[in-house]
């Protein structure tokens, strides 16, 4: 993904570790095909990464457009 414009900004730092992924799928399956948004955390989200590639395969772009040590800044386009 390059030069997206993001659908929605969602931090994820105030959030209760038990409805972070939840949260993420949530607004994830709320998007329009070709809509993306901009997810920030406070640590690397590769963990998540590989739970999209599990539930969501051939459906998502994942682009890491910061990588810490203290933000991470993460950009997932819905493409099916």
């Amino acid at each position: 993904m390059t030069e997206t414009i993001y659908s929605t900004e969602l931090d994820i730092r105030p959030i209760p570790p038990p409805e972070k992924h939840p949260t993420i799928f949530r607004v994830f399956d709320g998007l329009e095909i070709g809509e993306s948004f901009l997810l920030i955390n406070d640590h690397n989200p590769k963990p998540l990464y590989y739970q999209f590639g599990f539930e969501r395969m051939g459906k998502f772009e994942w682009e890491d457009i910061e990588s810490g040590p203290v933000v991470w800044r993460v950009g997932i386009k819905r493409i099916a």
